[in-house]
């Protein structure tokens, strides 16, 4: 399953809207099949704010690990919000 980011808007930023996101995706979630990945698509987001990050990427990590996959991005601002959840949490996503 593909996960566009962009439709949580194009500016994701505080922990409260993350939070938000993440339970608005809830029943999304509770769908997924145990053997499919869930991929994130950053395309048309300019801007990840690490708090929203840590909202919503966070807790999906805890609940798939190895089946959270990222896309590359070439937008600077979730590039960087990327590195400081990896160095903060010392835990490393994985990417396509």
């Amino acid at each position: 399953m593909k996960l566009q980011l962009e439709k949580f808007g194009k500016t994701l930023i505080s922990r409260e809207l993350g939070s938000e996101a993440f339970k608005a995706f809830q029943p999304t979630l509770r769908v997924l099949p145990k053997d499919e990945e869930l991929e994130i698509d950053f395309f048309g987001v300019f801007t990840l704010s690490p708090s929203w990050a840590d909202e919503f990427l966070s807790p999906l990590f805890e609940r798939l690990g190895e089946r959270l996959v990222l896309l590359p991005s070439d937008n600077l601002s979730v590039q960087a919000t990327l590195k400081i959840l990896q160095e903060a949490n010392k835990r490393q996503f994985k990417f396509k």
